[in-house]
């Protein structure tokens, strides 16, 4: 058994969290960056991610099963090695290599860092709510996902920063020995976990991997959708639109996508505090839910239409209108992370969070498949339109929401 409090337990977690979070920012920086610079297109850039996603989905469906029944600690401590042999994969990768070989390797590295990266955030989401006990209320365990999830993205903001900066002042080869080394550190804080964390008390049975819950269900349709919907331009569509079209330096859109993921991060944090300073001292319900959908389905399509209109300063319209998409989002995905916990029981939780978050990484899927093809085809604008789309589609979806209470029974 281990001496740790519940809270140092989680503290630890967080730590290694946190560590990941870093390197997962700068990663995705360092290949968008490397291979544009290589001569690939903005569909080859896509598709070098599309194993990173895919395999997030089914590690958030057997990950959740896999912490309930062997507890967080396994999936921590897998979650983190993973990620370190990925990096280590992509020391020798070298610009002779004939394209197919390059795009099928770094293929295969990134699935093992697509694994990883949703074992870790199942195991840091889901040791929430072994951590806050019920008697606390719903407002504790608000702000703690608040804390959590807002201070991830402001560090995977500083992430996509870090990225572009080890690129420039290293090279990708040597960026991703440095960071493999830094994560070896991160690992040895979770060694004092105690096994059994987060496990269940009777054994799950692999049929249970897929919720019954209507409210998980509903929810984790619309997240899919919300998710796509920021991916769709953010992925590779952003990145390279910028470098292109507007003329930015690496470093240059390496900082604002940095420091857009940081405001983000910030907002999200911050989200229990903002709803109490307009009035809302109770929990986020299904209402909140819609609303803040609602209102983020206007904000890519009031950019698109902006470019269209070719405006004076298009870099000025993009960043104005992320801007404001990035606080409306925030506040969509702290209520939609509060949301899940809410319709989960505390036994349960990992199985029930590993099936949203699948849903979650399906939705990156999807969107970094239409932000590489959808760029190519019809630039940032139409990345834009399809982003509104998708967010209409997670609002609709999110009209059907149960009530929590109701659902919880």
């Amino acid at each position: 058994m281990s001496s740790l409090s519940a809270l140092e337990q989680y503290q630890r977690v967080t730590a290694n969290y946190w560590a990941f979070t870093l390197t997962d920012g700068a990663l995705r920086m360092l290949v968008v960056f490397h291979f544009h610079q290589l001569g690939y297109t903005s569909l080859e850039i896509a598709f070098l991610f599309l194993f990173y996603e895919f395999f997030g989905i089914l590690t958030n469906l057997y990950g959740g099963w896999l912490g309930a029944r062997f507890g967080l600690r396994l999936t921590l401590w897998l979650g983190t090695w993973l990620q370190i042999g990925a990096l280590l994969m992509l020391i020798p990768v070298a610009d002779s290599w004939p394209k197919w070989w390059s795009v099928a390797y770094v293929m295969a590295a990134q699935a093992l860092s697509g694994i990883a990266k949703d074992l870790n955030k199942m195991s840091a989401k889901s040791a929430i709510k072994t951590v806050v006990n019920s008697n606390d209320g719903d407002q504790q365990l608000f702000r703690w996902v608040a804390i959590l999830t807002g201070s991830k993205n402001a560090l995977k903001g500083v992430g996509f920063f870090l990225g572009g900066v080890l690129l420039t002042a290293l090279g990708f080869n040597a960026s991703v020995g440095v960071m493999a080394a830094g994560l070896m550190l991160a690992f040895l804080v979770t060694l004092g976990l105690p096994a059994d964390m987060g496990q269940m008390k009777r054994k799950p049975k692999v049929q249970t991997l897929f919720s019954k819950r209507e409210g998980i269900n509903v929810l984790s349709l619309a997240r899919m959708f919300l998710f796509g919907a920021r991916d769709v331009w953010f992925v590779v569509a952003l990145p390279v639109f910028l470098e292109t079209a507007l003329g930015w330096r690496f470093w240059e859109v390496g900082s604002f996508m940095g420091l857009w993921v940081i405001g983000y991060g910030i907002v999200q944090g911050s989200a229990p505090a903002l709803r109490r300073s307009w009035g809302q001292t109770r929990s986020p319900g299904v209402s909140a839910v819609q609303f803040w959908s609602a209102l983020l389905t206007a904000i890519p399509a009031l950019i698109a239409i902006a470019l269209w209109r070719q405006v004076a300063d298009p870099g000025l319209a993009i960043v104005a209108g992320l801007a404001a998409f990035g606080a409306v989002f925030a506040m969509n995905s702290s209520i939609h992370s509060y949301m899940v916990l809410a319709y989960s029981d505390s036994e349960s939780v990992s199985l029930d969070v590993g099936f949203y978050y699948m849903a979650n990484a399906a939705g990156r899927l999807l969107g970094t498949l239409l932000s590489g093809a959808i760029f190519l085809i019809g630039g940032l604008q139409a990345c834009l339109w399809c982003s509104s789309l998708m967010v209409a589609l997670a609002w609709l979806f999110s009209l059907r929401l149960p009530p929590v209470r109701a659902a919880q029974r």
